[in-house]
């Protein structure tokens, strides 16, 4: 395995992690995961959850520090995720009454995962 494969592999392996963290985090704060790693056609979603009416699209950033998790996401990863939201929508149309929101978990090494709701807006 060349050195650019294996850190693809460790990349891919600390983002699922990070991703499984995520998803305990918010089921311990009563959410239902609705999907993980979504296929939008314009890039993954990696949670989707739900609490009641609330249905919250939610991007997992793993990095050395909590700070570096939070700058990490970038205004055109937010248009992303927000063009996404609307795909997974339009092909879930029981959820279109739901109050929607965008969150962020960011995750770091020994460190609890850090929960932002309404990390960023639809513009």
């Amino acid at each position: 395995m060349t050195n650019r494969a294996a850190a693809r592999q460790k990349a891919y392996s600390l983002g699922k992690r990070a991703e499984w963290m995520a998803a305990l985090l918010l089921m311990l704060k009563g959410y239902r995961v609705v999907a993980r790693r979504y296929p939008a056609p314009v890039g993954e979603i990696d949670l989707i959850v739900r609490r009641g009416r609330q249905l919250v699209f939610v991007e997992v950033k793993a990095r050395a520090t909590l700070e570096d998790a939070a700058h990490s996401i970038r205004p055109s990863q937010q248009a992303r995720i927000v063009r996404g939201a609307e795909a997974f929508l339009s092909r879930h149309p029981h959820f279109v009454g739901y109050d929607m929101r965008f969150d962020a978990v960011l995750v770091a090494p020994r460190r609890r995962p850090r929960h932002l709701e309404a990390a960023f807006s639809s513009f």
